[in-house]
């Protein structure tokens, strides 16, 4: 399941990240990588989740890269 199909207020631990090297760095900046527990606080239009008590607000698109399993 990608991250752009979470519902607001799920949780889910990011499980992989299908982009190439520069959206995985750009992600990985943001604290988003293999591993990482979110939640996500809003999906309409650009998803916005909560990681490490920091929210990160990112493209449809690069949601779409994110392999996530729900908990």
């Amino acid at each position: 399941m990608s991250l752009s199909e979470l519902k607001t207020g799920k949780t889910a631990r990011i499980v992989a990240i299908e982009g190439g090297r520069g959206l995985r760095q750009n992600l990985f900046l943001r604290g988003l990588f293999e591993g990482k527990e979110i939640r996500v606080v809003s999906n309409n239009g650009a998803v916005t989740v909560e990681v490490d008590r920091n929210v990160v607000t990112i493209g449809r698109g690069m949601a779409r890269e994110i392999v996530v399993a729900t908990n």
